[in-house]
């Protein structure tokens, strides 16, 4: 059944998300505090049984410097070949990097693929994640939607946000990446990510965004009792004075005022039975891409969307930007 407004309603959908005035400038100082540290990237060979792909386990430096860890993959012997296109790729919500080969669609078609660990999480599905979150952890509901949400200079999604931001820069210091042809994607978590570092990242081309979360949060935490909604619900309910400080917070940190601000292209895919992100949140981000955008509907999919039928089309579509 249907999770949210008519479909006819979500597509003039405005969402209620205040834009602060020091945005930009809060986000300019967060990244020029993380770009202190050189980006780079430290490969390491990583044998697998997967024949038709090689694999190394990569660190990068993150927020604050933070060494973060990734997958990165290719057709034998593509360290040693011309520039290529690249695909950045962030996990969803409670999943980590996992094993080598999880992910062998983007590797496979004719890109490098570089899959970012997602710090602290990877407990909850997937083969598991590597990266810690060294920071201390407040008072918060169970997850990490709620970690440190008292100020926007300790909240957990400035930290991971920045990791996201700073793997483009990562990526963009290896010979074998055409900086003209980079990517970013993900779903759920991994497509607020990808919207979010597409919007901006100068230097990436387009984005690919699948039922993404991280817009219109609020609005999430009132229509869903599903997690990573339900943090904040259960987190307000304890403290239900906090709401208006906790809407400010958030407002830093919502893919809908990044939307507001991106000059690229991105391709969103949205379920309109979702059970986890309510539409009208992933509509929120859609509706407020300032650069061109194309959107995927798929009326009876819920939240794992349709599988290898959306990855074909989103192939598809990449094929205008190659050809440079």
């Amino acid at each position: 059944m249907l999770t949210d407004l008519p479909f006819e309603e979500l597509q003039v959908f405005e969402p209620d998300v205040k834009q602060p005035q020091d945005f930009k400038d809060f986000w300019d100082k967060t990244l020029a505090q993380a770009r202190e540290t050189p980006a780079g990237m430290s490969l390491e060979p990583t044998p697998t049984p997967l024949e038709t792909l090689e694999y190394y386990d990569v660190t990068f430096p993150g927020f604050n410097g933070d060494s973060i860890r990734g997958w990165l993959a290719g057709k034998p012997g593509f360290t040693q070949a011309d520039p290529q296109p690249v695909i950045v790729e962030y996990r969803g919500y409670g999943g980590g990097r996992g094993l080598p080969g999880e992910e062998p669609f983007w590797p496979s078609s004719g890109f490098v693929h570089f899959l970012m660990d997602t710090r602290g999480q990877g407990g909850d599905w997937g083969s598991g994640g590597d990266t810690p979150d060294p920071y201390p952890v407040s008072p918060h509901a169970l997850g990490f939607f709620t970690n440190g949400i008292e100020s926007r200079e300790t909240y957990y999604y400035r930290r991971l946000i920045t990791d996201a931001i700073r793997a483009v820069d990562g990526v963009l210091t290896l010979p074998f990446v055409d900086s003209k042809r980079v990517f970013c994607a993900g779903a759920s978590q991994g497509g607020g990510l990808a919207a979010i570092t597409s919007a901006w990242h100068p230097q990436v081309r387009a984005g690919l965004a699948d039922v993404a979360f991280l817009g219109n949060l609020l609005r999430g935490a009132m229509l869903t009792d599903t997690v990573p909604y339900y943090e904040l619900a259960r987190y307000l309910r304890v403290k239900p004075q906090r709401i208006e400080a906790v809407r400010e917070t958030l407002a830093y940190f919502d893919a809908v005022n990044f939307a507001r601000l991106a000059a690229t292209p991105c391709y969103f895919s949205v379920s309109l039975q979702d059970e986890y992100v309510p539409p009208s949140c992933t509509y929120s981000i859609i509706n407020q891409w300032a650069g061109d955008k194309s959107v995927e509907v798929y009326e009876f999919a819920k939240h794992q969307g349709v599988g290898l039928t959306h990855r074909y089309k989103q192939h598809a579509w990449l094929q205008q930007f190659l050809d440079i």
